[in-house]
């Protein structure tokens, strides 16, 4: 397993942009694949976006798509998730996780979760 931290998240206001990083320790970083998920209150966690080794592959939810950017530097074992045109309902609080092979938006496959990092979007 790897241990994750996330960082980045905040308060904004609608229509701006936060970057969240989580960076990874422990095994071979590199070779993960990575997600990023989020729970907003009185809901389930919802897979958001995720990406392979390599950053060749990614995918994004239909809800954040052309707004939200999965990126990797693995140099520096971390993950990013650029968010841009924040909505109210983007408000939640956001998990990466890893696998050891490329699982995309399936939830249950990851094998390793961070705790979390608040984003609250106001209106």
């Amino acid at each position: 397993q790897v241990q994750l931290v996330e960082s980045g998240g905040g308060l904004v206001q609608v229509g701006g942009s936060l970057r969240l990083s989580c960076v990874a320790s422990g095994r071979t970083v590199s070779s993960y694949s990575m997600g990023w998920f989020r729970r907003a209150p009185g809901k389930e966690r919802e897979f958001v976006a995720a990406i392979n080794w390599s950053g060749g592959t990614a995918e994004y939810a239909g809800s954040v798509k052309g707004r939200f950017t999965i990126s990797r530097d693995n140099a520096k074992s971390t993950v990013y998730l650029q968010m841009n045109s924040l909505k109210p309902e983007d408000t939640a609080v956001y998990y990466c996780a890893a696998s050891t092979v490329y699982v995309g938006a399936s939830t249950n496959l990851y094998n390793s979760w961070g705790q979390g990092t608040q984003v609250t979007v106001s209106s």
